[in-house]
């Protein structure tokens, strides 16, 4: 028993930053729940700056706050009005907000959480994601209010066209994963984060009225931008046969680009992938996974007019890695491209995807193809095998 209470007493003499980060890895139900611990220990869980939620268990937590303050347990209000009532029993400030939605709650409550956050906490870092799929028509106009933002996470939502967008004077970090959003509304919102940093840009679907919807102009709303990932072949939006042979060196800052689910086999992924290279003469870093084939007829191979990027020079890419590689015709031509234009490439890394019987033979003939492929740098080549 003795044993027991030093340890218990150990833990709550740590000081109160160490607790407060412990209780932040946590789930804020579970983080709420260590108010039952001992009176010490009540009112630790409202001082953690950052408060993640799904809304299903909502009830519980307000149901347990109330039994830790000795009310009556009556009727679970909605799970919305219980979260703002989690919110106001909160005391110290919130730096990081994290809710999923995965019902269809009362969508008028959701703006007013978010609402109240605006004007009690300098929120910093705010993510808002629809649950297992979950796709909203709506998206809370006080998301923009909030100022202070370093980093915005948005999955699954409807951008409103007629949305006015408010200067992010302080976001460094912007994600827009399943986003529906019209071209001029993607750039307006673009256009006022101008110390943005990281960009991840997933449009399912966008509005294309009007002759500027251009990759030029794209690029041109991210001056600062450092991390870029794409996910998906999904820029039939973006006119990318109109920019002109002399691309101008828009992403100057561009270190590390990321093409999730690329199509190098027909589809827009390998132009913009192209333009993207062109237009960034400080990247460091190409990470690739491969969009998978289905019945893929190599006859009718995309071609790509490689004459028109015969200007291209690596000067500072380090590194190049390729998930799920189908060493078809395209794919490898890319691989040497980017071998005969980088002179301080590192590493090459390929995953391939292969099945049991091809693998091994596969990996040495490609690597064959590699070696001898012409290369202005010493470079490391890694080729593993990704089972099917």
């Amino acid at each position: 028993m003795k044993r027991k209470r030093s340890a218990l007493d150990t833990i709550s003499t740590l000081p109160e930053i160490i607790l407060e980060t412990i209780l932040c890895f946590l789930p804020t139900k579970e983080a709420a729940r260590t108010s039952i611990l001992s009176r010490e220990w009540r009112y630790k869980w409202t001082k953690i700056p950052k408060l993640e939620f799904y809304l299903s268990d909502v009830s519980k937590e307000i149901t347990e706050e109330k039994q830790v303050e000795g009310e009556e347990n009556g009727r679970a209000c909605k799970p919305f009005c219980d979260l703002l009532q989690i919110l106001k029993l909160h005391k110290g400030p919130i730096h990081e907000f994290i809710i999923e939605i995965d019902l269809d709650y009362d969508l008028y409550a959701f703006d007013q959480i978010i609402l109240y956050l605006s004007k009690n906490h300098t929120v910093k870092k705010l993510t808002i994601s629809g649950g297992d799929g979950t796709y909203w028509d709506y998206l809370p106009v006080s998301v923009f209010s909030l100022h202070h933002l370093t980093n915005l996470n948005l999955c699954c939502f409807n951008i409103d066209s007629q949305q006015i967008f408010n200067e992010y004077g302080s976001l460094r970090s912007l994600s827009l994963d399943t986003i529906d959003i019209c071209f001029k509304s993607l750039l307006d919102l673009l256009s006022n984060c101008p110390p943005l940093k990281s960009l991840t840009l997933f449009i399912v679907h966008t509005n294309i009225s009007g002759g500027d919807c251009t990759i030029i102009r794209l690029f041109e709303c991210l001056p600062s931008i450092e991390h870029l990932t794409t996910m998906g072949d999904h820029f039939e939006w973006l006119v990318v046969d109109s920019v002109p042979q002399e691309h101008p060196a828009l992403l100057v800052h561009l270190k590390y680009f990321y093409f999730k689910d690329i199509c190098f086999a027909g589809g827009c992924g390998l132009p913009f992938l192209l333009v993207v290279i062109k237009c960034s003469p400080n990247l460091q870093k190409i990470k690739l996974e491969v969009k998978p084939y289905h019945n893929y007829d190599e006859k009718e191979e995309y071609s790509v007019v490689w004459k028109e990027y015969s200007d291209v020079w690596l000067e500072n890419l380090i590194e190049l890695e390729i998930e799920r590689f189908c060493n078809l015709k395209l794919e490898m031509e890319f691989v040497k491209f980017i071998l005969a234009r980088s002179p301080k490439l590192k590493k090459l890394r390929i995953k391939c995807k292969l099945s049991l019987e091809e693998s091994m033979e596969q990996r040495m003939e490609m690597l064959e193809v590699l070696l001898q492929a012409p290369c202005v740098s010493k470079v490391l080549i890694y080729v593993s095998e990704l089972l099917l």
